[in-house]
């Protein structure tokens, strides 16, 4: 593979990580890689397998021009997270900003879910 393209493409990915606030570890989890694999793409060593590629590409928010070099304009889910508002966890702030691009049938799992888990949580109280 093409040693500028290998490259490239971990410094999209890395910028893209970053600007979520996200941590190798959690992105390399949320794409089904070992930390250590997803560190390689990230620092140029390996090119991921198209399912992978597809996968980093839906957890970044990125396209896969961006990542692969074909297009030089950064999409719009590529930019930055806005602050969080006054008072709000930047926790709460993270996890808006990914929802925000889910579709409705996967938020309602997971409003189904997360009050699952807070009636478990509250049961144990």
């Amino acid at each position: 593979m093409d040693e500028k393209l290998r490259h490239a493409l971990g410094e999209a990915a890395r910028a893209a990580r970053l600007r979520l606030g996200l941590t190798q570890a959690e992105v390399a989890k949320k794409v089904r890689l070992k930390p250590g694999v997803y560190g390689r793409v990230e620092r140029g060593a390996m090119v991921p397998s198209v399912p992978t590629l597809r996968r980093i590409c839906e957890t970044l928010g990125i396209s896969s021009d961006v990542l692969l070099s074909l297009s030089a304009q950064a999409p719009k889910a590529m930019a930055p997270a806005p602050p969080p508002a006054a008072g709000e966890h930047p926790e709460l702030s993270r996890v808006i900003y990914v929802l925000q691009g889910w579709p409705p049938e996967r938020l309602a799992l997971l409003r189904k879910l997360l009050e699952a888990a807070d009636t478990h949580l509250a049961d144990e109280s």
